[in-house]
């Protein structure tokens, strides 16, 4: 035999054995007797994500689907076999109870090489909880009023420029509206920064907002890869931000942190906390943990401030403006409700306000619970966790659990007419006889949403000043029924949410 037959014979050989290896990887789930659709090679179960399929509709097809089989069914998240939440009972456990064995969320980080991967979302472990500790206080409700009047005064000036749009053009684009509200009350917040993208949609600031969203670093290949093999990618440094948004955001804050400490300026504003964090370097935890941030490690926050803020909230305010339009019976009770309670305040909108406005807030976690903005809830497992009562069911040490939030709140079991915009789906007496893990926007337990308060303050005050000015319908271009973009991970309208806005 040549010798190029016999390379040509190890090399085939080589290659069934990683075609066999691999083969036996994606029969994991099979081989324990537990419930899995069959993978693709490269994507696992993810298969058609960013091309054919929504990333939402992956997850409520799967749940349907299997729903009933066991506590979880098997799932492989790119490369790597994961547990698929079915039973609610089970996410309360990994959520809360059992929470320590499941604190870290998975998802790839690279503080030393990547900056603003250093965020509280994607931090692991001692990392995490060091952190979260140092951001809690910057959330409470106290913190929340003193943001409040800034939020307002962003929403005034919103009213302003949807009103001059509207003698011009009345049918609007409303999510552009919505995404320019929230990137002003962010650049104000987290940056501390005028950006005034209302009455400039093409400001730096709101461009890169959206390159955030838009400009990966890493197709296909790579994602599988940095989140099939993580600890492989640190050790190389691979990067996941692109340079271009690190370059912007890192710039950013330090000529913010160099302008405000020059001049000595205060502002009541998120920024404004971190920047206490930073420089109070005798800031003690009760435990004697020292408290201060580097300017690295504020960048991320400031940074996670605008991904999970920005998008979310517009998001959230177009789906409810684009509901109300579709039932013009509860935009009236909603309007009427802010009117009522802002007459009551003698036309101020004041903090106490928001918490009176009952109605509005059921109609807000409606559209969360319809069109959850983040629909599955990622968590990793520390050690072994055989499921209570189902000894056949264990999930593995390190293994990706998936919580599908988007789809329990589909659920007809739950939610009677699952798909039906309904706010007395949130009446305190419904919300009385529901777990709360059944409602999951923000998810649940010590690792739920830091920024909630902030979010939903946002939401509430920007529809509540335009519902009280602007009657919304539907028009000609009105996308209904809806779909759903399948390139954002995060639930987004497939097309342009446009609707009649007319002057009240």
């Amino acid at each position: 035999m040549s010798i190029t037959q016999i390379l040509l014979a190890t090399l085939l050989g080589l290659l069934g054995y990683a075609v066999y290896r691999l083969r036996q990887h994606f029969m994991y789930w099979e081989v324990r007797g537990i419930a899995c659709e069959k993978p693709n090679y490269l994507l696992g179960n993810l298969n058609g994500i960013r091309s054919s399929r929504s990333f939402v509709e992956i997850w409520l097809n799967t749940y349907k689907k299997f729903k009933g089989t066991g506590p979880f069914c098997g799932f492989f998240w790119f490369q790597r076999p994961s547990a698929f939440i079915l039973d609610t009972k089970l996410a309360k456990a990994i959520l809360i109870k059992d929470f320590n064995n499941f604190v870290d969320r998975g998802f790839y980080t690279n503080v030393e090489d990547d900056p603003l991967t250093g965020q509280l979302f994607l931090l692991e472990g001692h990392r995490w909880r060091v952190m979260r500790n140092k951001l809690s206080p910057t959330f409470t409700s106290g913190k929340m009023k003193y943001m409040f009047p800034t939020v307002c005064r962003v929403g005034e000036e919103f009213v302003h420029v949807v009103a001059e749009a509207i003698e011009k053009e009345p049918i609007l684009e409303v999510p552009d509206y919505m995404a320019r509200f929230t990137t002003d009350v962010i650049g104000t917040c987290a940056f501390g920064i005028e950006v005034n993208s209302l009455k400039n949609p093409n400001d730096e600031f709101r461009r890169m907002g959206k390159r955030v969203f838009t400009d990966l670093r890493h197709g296909k290949i790579g994602l599988a890869l940095l989140n099939s093999f993580p600890k492989l990618c640190r050790r190389l440094h691979i990067k996941n931000t692109p340079d271009h948004i690190t370059d912007f955001y890192m710039g950013l804050v330090r000529e913010n942190i160099a302008y405000r400490e020059k001049n000595n300026i205060r502002c009541n504003d998120f920024f404004d906390m971190l920047l206490e964090l930073k420089n109070n370097k005798l800031l003690k935890s009760e435990d004697g943990q020292d408290m201060s941030i580097s300017v690295e490690e504020l960048a991320a926050q400031a940074f996670v401030f605008l991904v999970a803020g920005f998008e979310t909230s517009s998001t959230t305010m177009s789906f409810a403006l684009y509901e109300l339009a579709q039932h013009e019976d509860i935009q009236q009770r909603v309007r009427d409700e802010v009117i009522e309670v802002l007459e009551k305040h003698k036309g101020e909108f004041t903090y106490e306000c928001m918490k009176e406005m009952v109605y509005l807030d059921q109609v807000i976690s409606e559209i969360l619970r319809l069109y959850t903005v983040l629909p599955v809830l990622n968590r990793e497992c520390m050690e072994e966790y055989p499921v209570p009562g189902n000894p056949k069911f264990v999930i593995a040490k390190g293994m990706q659990v998936l919580i599908p939030s988007a789809a329990y709140h589909r659920d007809a079991d739950i939610y009677p007419n699952p798909d039906t915009f309904d706010p007395d789906n949130f009446t305190p007496e419904k919300v009385a006889q529901r777990d709360g893990v059944e409602w999951l926007p923000f998810g649940d337990g010590p690792r739920n949403c830091i920024g909630m308060r902030f979010g939903q303050m946002q939401a509430r005050i920007g529809l509540a000043l335009l519902l009280k000015n602007f009657k919304f319908s539907v028009c000609e271009k009105t996308p209904i029924p809806m779909t759903y973009d399948k390139k954002n991970f995060l639930v987004h309208s497939e097309h342009p949410i446009c609707l009649y806005v007319e002057k009240i």
